[in-house]
C-alpha cells in the first residue's frame, strides 16, 4: 500500500518544492519506488528543481481530466529508475483539479506498486492545497523559524487535523515539522525562533532542520535536488530527515552554534 506524504506550509517561499524533491530523491536512493506530484497548478516549479522541465508533455491536470494516461504523463527520473515526476499544468486554473480525479490518480499509483507518493502542495489553504493534503497519510509541515511562517502553519495543522480523509475517519494524519533556513547564530541573538519555540507553538516534533545555505539555491538552479549534494550541510540534513521518516534514529545536526577554539579566538578565525 502506497504511503502518501504531503509537503505543505501556510506561507509561500519556505522551501516546500525543494523539500518535496529532496524527500523523493532520498527515498528513491533507499530503493523505494517513488512518485512526486506537483499540485501547484498554474505555478509549477517541481519539474525545474528535478531537472526535467524540457521533458514535460502531459501534466497532472491532463490526467485528472482524462486527456492523457498516467503512463503518458509520468516522467522517469534520469538518476533513479524508481523515481517518477508528475508535473503541474502552467496554463490551467486550480479548479481543474477535482477530488475524484485526484483520488483516481493516487489509487492508480498505489495499484502500480509505488511505495511513497510525495505531494508538493501549493502554499495556503486554497483548493490545490486542500486536495494535496486530503488523502495524506503523513504531512511534512515546512516552516521558516520566524513568526509569520509559524502562525500561517498553525492554520495548516488545524486543517490536517480536521479536514482530511484520515481526520474524518478518526485517524489523524501523522504530521512532522521541518525547519528550513535555520541559523543558530541568529537564534542565539534572538533574531530567529529556536527549534523548541516552534515546536511549542505548533505542537509538532521536528523531523529535520535544514541550515541556511547558498547550496540550496545553487542546486535548484542546476535542476539537482540539494539532497544529492552530500558535501553540503543542507544535503546531509535532508538525508537525515528522510532517514527519520522511514524510522531510522539520527542525531539532529547543524542546530548548534559552533564554538570557536582557542586559536580561532586568538587569531580572529
Amino acid at each position: 500500500m502506497a504511503e502518501i506524504i504531503v509537503v505543505t506550509s501556510g506561507k509561500g517561499g519556505v522551501g516546500k518544492t525543494t523539500t518535496s524533491a529532496s524527500l523523493a530523491c532520498g527515498l528513491a536512493r533507499r530503493g523505494k519506488k517513488i512518485a512526486v506530484i506537483d499540485f501547484d497548478v498554474g505555478l509549477r516549479n517541481l519539474d525545474l528543481i528535478m531537472g526535467c522541465e524540457r521533458r514535460v508533455v502531459y501534466d497532472f491536470v491532463n490526467v485528472v481530466q482524462g486527456e492523457a494516461t498516467l503512463k503518458q504523463a509520468m516522467i522517469k527520473d534520469k538518476r533513479f529508475d524508481n523515481l517518477y515526476v508528475l508535473a503541474a499544468s502552467q496554463t490551467r486554473d486550480k479548479d481543474a483539479l477535482t477530488r475524484e480525479g485526484v483520488e483516481r490518480v493516487l489509487k492508480e499509483l498505489a495499484d502500480d506498486g509505488f511505495d511513497y507518493i510525495v505531494c508538493d502542495s501549493p502554499a495556503g489553504i486554497e483548493k490545490g492545497a486542500f486536495l494535496a493534503m486530503y488523502f495524506a497519510d503523513q504531512a511534512v509541515v515546512v516552516v521558516n523559524p520566524e513568526v509569520s511562517s509559524v502562525r500561517d502553519s498553525d492554520r495548516i495543522i488545524g486543517l490536517l487535523d480536521s479536514k482530511t480523509r484520515r481526520a474524518e475517519a478518526g485517524e489523524p494524519v501523522k504530521s512532522h515539522l521541518l525547519l528550513t533556513r535555520y541559523n543558530p547564530a541568529r537564534v542565539e541573538t534572538g533574531e530567529m525562533l529556536s527549534i523548541g519555540d516552534v515546536e511549542e507553538v505548533l505542537g509538532l516534533k521536528t523531523i529535520g532542520v535544514i541550515p541556511e545555505s547558498g547550496d540550496v539555491l545553487n542546486a535548484s538552479n542546476k535542476g539537482e535536488p540539494v539532497i544529492l549534494d552530500l558535501e553540503s550541510q543542507a544535503g546531509q540534513a535532508y538525508d537525515d530527515a528522510v532517514a527519520r521518516i522511514i524510522g531510522e534514529d539520527r542525531p539532529m545536526r547543524f542546530t548548534q552554534l559552533e564554538k570557536k577554539g582557542f586559536f580561532s579566538k586568538l587569531f580572529g578565525g
